[in-house]
């Protein structure tokens, strides 16, 4: 099993308007590690959108290598890709994304549905009482706060164990205090489990809660530092053209007993599709 969930090389992404070529991504390389809590930072225009999009198999590159999982995905079919993001990706939006007829606990069940998944409804409830909101399961999205919604929406995300969580302005709908919160959520759904978190923000203060950023401008990687809580997290950093990697960060224990919960570790196997040239 590779150490790292996301690898890149040299990606690029090119759009044709017309006569006029405009390059989103420009040799873009970069790692990052399991149970890495990642944000993307960068102005308007910097290449942030088409580098998610990418990271989340909802688009590919033009040239270049990303490999997820050890898979690598810039050659996959688009039935390839989709099982990708099934399998392997749980995406977190701003605008929460939740159907405005479906009660929280039927919001989180829908993913396994798609995938197979057996034990929906217990799942769906472990999931929901691990973001706290075992009293709201029943509640439609008109009946939850902001907070709430955003909160159905992570569980949502985890439901199908997967290898990565994109999250793109995850707190950009949300006041400070609850932006706080969410944050937190993450934070410790990612040192509980260890799981894999890169989100997309414009505020810095929700960058400083994770462990890593990365600077995105006009299409190229313009920085890569550690966060105090990634300097915290771990004492070495090591070079490798150019980059800035974190040392693999370990989930953090769980007292038995604790209001710490921590995921039981359900793994469906399917097989992945043929892999052949994209239609």
């Amino acid at each position: 099993m590779t150490n790292n969930i996301i690898s890149i090389s040299d990606l690029t992404r090119v759009y044709a308007m017309g006569e006029v070529r405009v390059n989103a991504l420009v040799g873009v390389s970069l790692e990052i590690r399991r149970g890495e809590l990642v944000s993307i930072m960068g102005p308007s225009g910097s290449g942030k959108t088409t580098l998610m999009s990418i990271l989340g198999c909802l688009d590919q590159p033009s040239s270049g290598s990303y490999r997820l999982d050890g898979i690598e995905t810039s050659r996959l079919s688009d039935d390839q890709l989709a099982w990708i993001r099934r399998h392997k990706i749980g995406f977190v939006f701003q605008g929460f994304n939740l159907l405005p007829r479906n009660s929280a606990l039927e919001q989180v069940e829908l993913p396994m549905i798609y995938t197979g998944a057996g034990n929906r409804r217990r799942r769906a409830m472990q999931a929901l009482e691990a973001v706290g909101l075992a009293d709201r399961v029943l509640h439609m999205p008109t009946e939850l706060s902001g907070g709430q919604q955003q909160r159905v929406a992570i569980a949502r995300a985890l439901v199908n164990d997967p290898v990565l969580v994109l999250a793109d302005e995850p707190t950009g709908a949300l006041d400070t205090k609850t932006s706080e919160e969410i944050m937190g959520l993450f934070k410790r759904l990612n040192e509980e489990r260890g799981i894999t978190v890169v989100l997309v923000t414009h505020e810095p203060d929700v960058a400083a809660h994770t462990r890593r950023i990365i600077h995105l401008r006009d299409g190229r990687v313009t920085g890569d530092e550690l966060t105090e809580v990634g300097r915290l997290a771990t004492e070495d950093v090591e070079p490798g053209n150019g980059k800035m990697v974190a040392q693999e960060l370990k989930p953090a224990p769980v007292v038995p007993g604790s209001a710490g919960f921590r995921w039981p570790r359900l793994t469906f196997r399917f097989p992945l599709p043929n892999v052949g040239a994209r239609r």
